[in-house]
């Protein structure tokens, strides 16, 4: 049989012996292939649940809000602040846990009340490979990772995200705004928008991946190196130059590097 094939088969095993689940529903790639996926097979049984809060961008939250009233799926908002969260502000390494912790906690209470008892979040395999003190949480709080006991990889979901035709096989990799953070650089509602409001400005100049790291006054650009020659071009180099430094930033520059995730664990000492 098809190695894809088993892994999804034994993805909707897992599913099914769950009975119920309320998906951790961000829009990516991940979330949105084991939300169809669970919802196909349990019908009103497989809810969402989306958090609004600082870090998540609006265009990412609109897009959750639109999946899931096209395919019919119940979708749960829950309100966050995690700037109030004790020590997340402060961003230590640990920053991802602290939030995690308290971010499932309140989504554990809010599908509790829908009579639904299993959280899963969408990890796949490939998370396994980087500095992810979330996954602690995770464990701590009892969440399933359905993606991970099936198998299946970052190619893998895209593969089948395609196969069942949804628009997000293809759709960029993303984190939580907080990650463009250096750890121990305070984290504020200003500077969140900042990235935010230029991540946007980069992706409607047609740019795919896309990362802005902000250090103190300083942009640093993380594009994928196919895509350094247009940002080079003068117009386009220019418009975004002055664009950032019109939202605060004092300087901005592009990482030589190109792209990659969980850059701010470089150097990390754990």
């Amino acid at each position: 049989m098809d190695e894809l094939l088993q892994k999804k088969i034994k993805l909707v095993e897992y599913l099914k012996k769950l009975g119920s689940v309320a998906v951790a529903f961000s829009s990516g790639v991940d979330s949105t292939f084991l939300l169809k996926t669970a919802h196909d097979l349990l019908g009103d049984n497989a809810i969402a649940v989306t958090a609004r809060s600082y870090s998540f961008p609006k265009r990412e939250l609109d897009d959750s809000v639109a999946f899931c009233k096209a395919e019919g799926i119940n979708q749960i908002i829950v309100e966050t602040d995690e700037l109030q969260i004790d020590g997340f502000k402060e961003n230590p390494p640990d920053r991802r846990y602290i939030c995690k912790k308290a971010l499932f906690t309140k989504m554990l209470a809010a599908v509790s009340e829908q009579g639904i008892f299993h959280l899963v979040e969408g990890s796949n395999v490939d998370d396994d490979g980087d500095y992810r003190p979330g996954h602690r949480a995770i464990a701590e709080l009892g969440i399933k990772s359905p993606l991970r006991e099936a198998g299946l990889y970052k190619a893998d979901i895209r593969a089948l995200s395609k196969q069942l035709g949804l628009p997000t096989w293809d759709k960029p990799s993303f984190a939580c705004l907080s990650s463009r953070f250096p750890y121990g650089e305070e984290i504020t509602k200003e500077k969140l928008a900042m990235v935010e409001k230029a991540e946007e400005k980069l992706l409607e100049l047609g740019f795919r991946q896309v990362r802005v790291r902000i250090h103190a006054k300083i942009a640093r650009i993380e594009i994928t190196p196919a895509e350094f020659e247009k940002m080079l071009c003068p117009g386009i180099s220019s418009y975004v130059n002055d664009y950032l430094q019109k939202l605060g930033f004092l300087y901005v520059t592009m990482d030589l590097g190109g792209y990659k995730t969980g850059n701010m664990n470089k150097g990390l000492t754990l």
